[in-house]
């Protein structure tokens, strides 16, 4: 195998010319080409099934073996990735390239301890020692910032944050100090706070390491946050690439317009609504919740009360671990509460009540694959005793075309649809009970921008068809305000801060609500940079 370096030229890290990939009659890329220079930082942006994966899975050789068919030119880090032997490959993937992907859970092996997992990649591509490996193991886990490396080196994945596992995963993408890493969606299912401390840690590894980044994201503000350049796909094909400040400040092509506008601004008041919220149809007082016995006893929920008026929208926000979950299963009857009480149109409200719905974060884990989404969708009005199966049907099929899907879908099976689809079927199912509350939890955390925004317009129009109230659960704060007419913020099981949307978020009285909207990535660049040396500022004193 050849290396591409000649004397006195300047070679791309990355070279990629007229890339092709089939999965089946399926073409995933349709003659990609880009460069990417040593040290630089490009983001491939695009929606779900643009193809963006799938060229990051290309630069590595991971289609090999699949089935999928792969035409044209990869060169990565000198290596002639569609030429290379099994053995080269083995070489590029790790030492000089490595890849960061979205699930650190699916990538880490649960039986053994993060450190020697790293120590092992680490072996893998040096003649090292086992002493000489865990020593490697520890140094990287300490400079992606896992604290007490040393002791947190000896923990399993499933004793880490969400945010120290996807910190671990960079530490083994490090560990060989790679020429380029590919973060595949890195930050998708991260709180707005450990999304900028991620963010924040791969700009400063680029600085310091002089390594190139290549950034797989469906997020604008994270490319916004990150890259130096953008490259925007559809449908497997470069719509546009330029600076980020130049594509995100003013796009030429209408396609990265269409992705600009779906994109949730956190400056951008909600629209007034016509209707005034009715009376109070929820109400939450002096709730709990615990989990374990004893010393394991752990508090999700503390102390906590709040009312939810007919037609109005509830917006609760807070990081992974401040208990929004737990109340939501609380609200809907799925936890009961270790104190205090729930009342619904001024009754108590326990157990699951028909009325009260929740539409889940996960709508491909919530409905069963073994069951077409007519059978799911059918599910709550058998419950409520309907017999007729000539009335089950027409109802199914009148909720499928109420959330936008047509009536011949209904025997298709939940693997058929796109995320978003799903996510519909899952508000149908909900709808079929006839509820008067939705309680909807992390609903859009999943999908891309503009599935985003036609979900949370659907959500918002049977709000105001139905007379539906909503309480809206995300840690993604931008999109809770542009549904929201009041927020809670919570913390550590209890809400900081709440009142109406727009005074939460233009006057914050929290430190801590305050550090949330400080973390939201902003679509420009030169805010992002005076954002993150913000950040840095606390850090280094």
């Amino acid at each position: 195998m050849s290396d591409q370096r000649t004397s006195g030229q300047r070679t791309s890290l990355v070279e990629v010319t007229d890339l092709a990939v089939d999965f089946g009659g399926l073409k995933a890329v349709d003659g990609l080409s880009f460069s990417l220079e040593p040290g630089a930082a490009l983001a491939l942006v695009g929606e779900s099934g643009s193809g963006k994966s799938t060229v990051a899975g290309a630069l590595l050789g991971l289609h090999r073996g699949t089935g999928a068919e792969v035409t044209g030119a990869v060169r990565v880090a000198g290596t002639d990735v569609q030429a290379a032997t099994d053995e080269e490959l083995r070489r590029l993937r790790g030492a000089r390239a490595a890849m960061v992907f979205q699930d650190p859970l699916s990538s880490l092996d649960p039986y053994y301890a993060v450190g020697d997992q790293i120590a092992e990649v680490y072996r893998v591509h040096n003649r090292a020692s086992r002493r000489a490996a865990r020593a490697r193991a520890v140094e990287v886990l300490d400079r992606v910032g896992i604290p007490d490396a040393v002791r947190r080196s000896r923990s399993r994945p499933h004793e880490f944050s969400g945010g120290m596992r996807q910190r671990a995963l960079i530490a083994m993408a490090l560990a060989c100090e790679p020429e380029l890493l590919i973060a595949d969606e890195p930050t998708t299912a991260l709180d707005v706070t450990v999304q900028a401390q991620i963010l924040d840690l791969l700009h400063t590894l680029r600085e310091e390491t002089g390594m190139g980044l290549l950034l797989v994201t469906h997020d604008v503000g994270v490319a916004a946050e990150s890259v130096d350049d953008v490259l925007v796909m559809r449908h497997g094909r470069a719509v546009e690439r330029g600076p980020v400040a130049e594509v995100l400040g003013a796009p030429a092509e209408p396609y990265t317009r269409e992705l600009l506008a779906a994109v949730p601004r956190l400056e951008v008041r909600r629209e007034a609504s016509v209707e005034k919220p009715g009376d109070v149809v929820l109400e939450a007082s002096g709730l709990r919740r615990q989990f374990g016995r004893g010393k394991r006893a752990f508090t999700a929920v503390d102390e906590l009360s709040l009312t939810l008026r007919r037609g109005e929208t509830l917006g609760i926000v807070g990081e992974s671990g401040s208990g929004k979950t737990t109340l939501g299963r609380m609200l809907v009857g799925l936890l009961e509460p270790s104190a205090g009480t729930i009342t619904y149109q001024g009754r108590p409200h326990t157990g699951v009540d028909p009325s009260v719905q929740m539409v889940f974060q996960d709508p491909a884990s919530s409905l069963n694959p073994r069951r077409t989404v007519g059978e799911s969708i059918a599910d709550p009005l058998r419950a409520k005793g309907e017999r007729d199966e000539t009335r089950i049907r027409e109802r199914v099929t009148g909720l499928l075309e109420r959330v936008g899907l047509d009536a011949s879908q209904r025997d298709r099976y939940p693997h058929e649809f796109s995320g978003g689809q799903r996510q519909r079927v899952g508000i149908a199912r909900a709808l079929a009970a006839d509820p008067r509350v939705l309680v909807c939890d992390e609903p859009v955390s999943a999908l891309d921008v503009t599935t985003q925004a036609q979900v949370v317009a659907l959500l918002d129009e049977l709000r105001r068809e139905l007379g539906l109230a909503l309480v809206f659960i995300a840690h993604d704060l931008a999109v809770v305000r542009q549904v929201s007419d009041r927020v809670a913020v919570m913390r550590r099981g209890r809400i900081v801060e709440a009142g109406p949307a727009d005074e939460v978020y233009d006057s914050p009285s929290d430190p801590y609500t305050r550090e949330l909207l400080a973390a939201v990535p902003a679509l420009d660049p030169e805010l992002a940079a005076e954002r993150r040396a913000a950040r840095r500022e606390p850090a280094a004193a």
